[in-house]
């Protein structure tokens, strides 16, 4: 499958993109970057390997990259954590868009990206643990057509609604 590549102008049409305006206007916001990076392919795919193979948030396939990205990473530790939450919900959004448009929908669930460390003064909010040093939770998606492998937990409930049915052979 050929890349999704979100621009601005995507965005700014996007239903929930054009609530962030103020991402979009703000020259300080490493917006571009980030528009840049996850309209990558390989991104893309390693979106969907996370969701697929992993069992987890399609961001957790690529967080650690786009985390090390040098101005990214200048953004988050550097602005006000208030700011940097509308960067990062943006971040979302475009995670959205892109998966929507590679046949994906929301699950309506998150899946966890780290644990917060306690706020310090003068200090970014940043996670202690996890997979991602700035975000804590991401949205799970799942395939239109279906998903082509169950989760554990969804085996595990197959499982005990199978010996729930059979008789018990360890009288």
């Amino acid at each position: 499958m050929s890349a999704v590549v979100v621009l601005r102008e995507n965005f700014a049409a996007d239903r929930q993109g054009r609530t962030f305006s103020d991402v979009l206007n703000d020259p300080a916001q490493p917006l571009d970057e980030v528009l840049a990076f996850f309209s990558d392919g390989d991104r893309q795919r390693r979106m969907e390997e996370s969701e697929v193979h992993h069992d987890r948030a399609a961001l957790a396939g690529v967080i650690r990259e786009f985390e090390a990205h040098p101005s990214i990473d200048a953004y988050f530790a550097a602005v006000h954590p208030v700011e940097t939450k509308r960067l990062r919900q943006a971040v979302g959004v475009i995670v959205r868009m892109i998966m929507e448009q590679r046949g994906w929908q929301k699950t309506g669930r998150k899946g966890s990206m780290g644990v917060r460390a306690p706020a310090a003064e003068g200090q970014p909010l940043h996670n202690t643990g996890g997979l991602a040093f700035w975000f804590v939770r991401a949205e799970r998606y799942e395939l239109a057509e279906g998903m082509p492998f169950a989760s554990v937990s969804q085996r595990c409930k197959r499982m005990a609604d199978t010996s729930k049915a059979k008789p018990s052979k360890r009288s």
